[in-house]
């Protein structure tokens, strides 16, 4: 830093500040980094001002000779130097880093004070803003009623160094609104209008040139001083972690963090409310704040100041349900685990910004831009649902864009239904913003079309994993077949998979109306997931058929496709969803097939074992038993006892009811058979050894043999006869 002298001319101003008026600051970031030190003396000695040594003071910043340009807060950082160097020379832009830096080189405030306190005819004892607000508003209102009254022009600069000098002990005060509303805000207000109907009344501003560019600085400046205060409320705060972004003090010094947790309201809401961002004074601080930034014409800074906080709230609420977001690269290299695990994260965010977040932040929009200023809440509104609902629509894309696989479809049914589901809250939104201009309702329409689109994507992708079942099935081709007969793994896997799929019939219904195949059935009463169900059942009857072809033993064959389908009706009949779709005409042809494979199973086994137990009149002539057939009877029925032990004892039916079913239905015709042949014939043998060869099974050990069919035991046989 370097010192310069200054000594005023022959006609001094009347307050050095109207020369060093700011225009608005570049951004927060320019605002609290760019700060400067200036040492006023209202005494006739040279003034002397501290600079930066990257330039002395330029004489073109006198807002005499130069109008400011309004800025944004969020403009580049390196536009118009020249005005950040003017803003951050104004009167009571001190900040506290800087007072630190330059110690006892700059006159401090207190300093200040004691000056304007001892030398109040100098200058600083000037009316106030109360004084000349009277001449200011009939000032306004002759501007406005075309009539304007004769005002001296060093009024205007009085009250434009009245309203700076109370916006510095403003932003001087520790507790600005202790009081309720601080009267700052007034004093800006007023000037607002003053520049405002100066601006539009060509005459006065050329005949008050001065004095209009003089309020047009502090106007700016106030506007500065403004966003300052609207940041600092937006901030978080918490016990643990106070946030000093540009302070209003200069006392206080040391910089701490920008971003802290949200601290939870005094009052906690009532149980089932979603708790609000900021207690209610500090609503109506926002509110005050926005009304004079509104009607200054700085909407923009504004806005753009709570849709970033409130963005950065919606990212912080988000992680604290655990969500964090990722691209779509990292998405798609996911492990299903991992991406099972991230999709119902994603759920619970979604859902909870659907039902709390965009309620909650409606309702802060419209207080903080109420009355007159509504449409720009809804406007403000409409940008940040947009903004909040891309952010976590972008990872439906991502997960549309993975792999199709069949165990994935439960989870993006899950997704879709909450995409589907946020529809209604948007139209609800939109419905509510009808009647106001229409760039707020392109910003809800816009969100509207993306969500449809997501919902598509979704959808699109659901219909495609579940044909991926029907592909898993045609590709099903295995050689070797089940052991004993028993349930195929295909078809627990596919049963299984399909009662869950039901659990989703009606959002499956929508999903294939929307994305219905070629080959699908036309007709609003017709339902196209029920035909996809159908479809499926038939494919996977065909598919074990040609499995049932695998086994050499017919018999085998129909216990094969008895068990499966005794398993498959049992599931549909147990899931009254899959049953409701499939219907009870499914049912009944499953139950006439169950008969069909019953009778095959007892044809291809039990008519052989009767027929050895028939008088043909063979074993009969003419009254006298033929004893060599009959011995040769009695070996075959033996041996065929015998191998149907050995082979159906190794057989496995399941399902309980099935196996007393069949084991009761073969009693029922070959036991009767059996007692009566051996009444018939078994006394023909002697008693005793002969008797034993030939006759080696009663009636009873033959009911024996039938109740240990079909449990998988083979060496049944072998236990029995030792």
């Amino acid at each position: 830093f370097q010192m310069v002298e200054h000594r005023p001319g022959p006609q001094p101003p009347a307050s050095l500040s109207s020369i060093l008026s700011p225009p608005l600051h570049a951004n927060p970031a320019t605002r609290a980094d760019h700060q400067q030190l200036l040492t006023i003396t209202t005494r006739p000695a040279p003034i002397a001002i501290l600079l930066p040594r990257f330039g002395s003071f330029p004489q073109e910043m006198d807002s005499r000779n130069q109008a400011p340009q309004k800025s944004s807060s969020f403009s580049s950082a390196s536009s118009n130097k020249a005005r950040e160097v003017d803003r951050n020379l104004s009167l009571g832009s001190l900040r506290h880093g800087d007072h630190d830096r330059m110690g006892s080189a700059g006159a401090t405030w207190e300093q200040i004070k004691e000056e304007c306190e001892d030398d109040e005819e100098d200058g600083c004892g000037d009316p106030g803003v109360s004084e000349l607000s009277g001449e200011i508003d009939a000032f306004i209102a002759g501007l406005n009623g075309q009539a304007p009254l004769s005002l001296p022009e060093a009024t205007l600069e009085k009250f434009a160094a009245a309203v700076e000098l109370q916006i510095a002990h403003t932003e001087n005060s520790r507790d600005k609104w202790a009081n309720g509303e601080p009267p700052v805000l007034a004093a800006i207000a007023r000037i607002s209008a003053l520049a405002s109907a100066l601006a539009k009344n060509p005459e006065a501003s050329s005949k008050y040139a001065s004095g209009a560019h003089r309020v047009t600085a502090v106007l700016q400046r106030a506007m500065a001083f403004l966003e300052d205060e609207f940041h600092a409320l937006l901030e978080p705060k918490s016990d643990t972690c106070k946030l000093i972004r540009r302070p209003p003090s200069f006392e206080q010094g040391g910089h701490e963090a920008d971003r802290c947790v949200l601290r939870p309201p005094d009052t906690a809401p009532a149980a089932g409310e979603p708790k609000p961002p900021y207690t209610p004074e500090t609503v109506e601080r926002l509110r005050s704040i926005a009304d004079v930034m509104v009607d200054a014409g700085y909407v923009t800074e504004c806005t753009q100041m709570l849709l970033v906080a409130r963005r950065n709230a919606f990212d912080a609420s988000v992680r604290a349900l655990g969500y964090e977001k990722s691209s779509i690269d990292v998405v798609v290299r996911m492990t299903w685990e991992a991406l099972e695990t991230e999709i119902v994260t994603w759920i619970k965010a979604f859902r909870h910004t659907i039902n709390v977040g965009l309620s909650t932040e409606h309702d802060l929009c419209g207080r903080v831009f109420s009355s007159s200023h509504a449409s720009v809440g809804r406007g403000v509104f409409a940008d940040l649902a947009r903004c909040i609902m891309l952010h976590m629509l972008n990872f439906t894309e991502a997960v549309a864009m993975t792999r199709h696989s069949a165990e994935k479809l439960f989870k993006v049914l899950d997704m879709y239904e909450a995409v589907r589901d946020s529809s209604p809250v948007i139209d609800a939104f939109l419905s509510a913003s009808a009647d106001d201009g229409s760039a707020n309702g392109n910003a809800l329409a816009d969100l509207k079309t993306e969500i449809a689109a997501a919902r598509s994507r979704i959808g699109e992708s659901a219909a495609s994993i579940f044909c991926e079942l029907e592909s898993s099935i045609r590709a099903d081709a295995g050689k070797q077949p089940v052991p004993g007969g028993a349930v195929h793994p295909l078809t627990r896997y596919v049963m299984n998979y399909l009662k869950y799929t039901c659990e989703y019939n009606s959002t499956l219904e929508q999903v294939f109306r929307e994305h219905r195949r070629n080959d699908a059935v036309d007709g609003e009463e017709n339902n196209p997931f029920a035909a996809q169900l159908m479809e499926v059942m038939e494919l996977l009857q065909g598919n074990l058929e040609g499995k049932s072809r695998l086994y050499k033993d017919p018999a085998l064959s129909s216990i094969f496709l008895m068990n499966n389908g005794r398993y498959m009706l049992q599931k549909i009949r147990g899931s009254p969803e899959t049953n409701a779709m499939l219907g009870e005409t499914w049912a009944r042809k499953q139950s006439t097939n169950l008969r069909q494979y019953h009778k095959n199973y007892q044809r291809e086994t039990w008519n052989r074992v009767l027929t050895l137990l028939r008088d043909d009149g063979v074993l009969t002539v003419k009254g006298h038993v033929q004893k060599t057939l009959l011995k040769e009877r009695f070996k075959q029925f033996n041996s065929a006892m015998d191998d149907i032990q050995k082979t159906q004892g190794a057989w496995v039916v399941s399902d309980e009811q099935l196996q007393s079913e069949l084991r009761v239905s073969i009693a029922a015709v070959v036991v009767p058979a059996y007692r009566s042949f051996l009444g018939r014939f078994a006394q023909t043998f002697s008693a005793g050894r002969q008797a034993e060869k030939y006759v080696k099974l009663s009636a009873e050990d033959l009911e024996g043999i039938i109740d240990e069919l079909f449990d998988g035991n083979p060496s049944s046989m072998s236990r029995r006869r030792t």
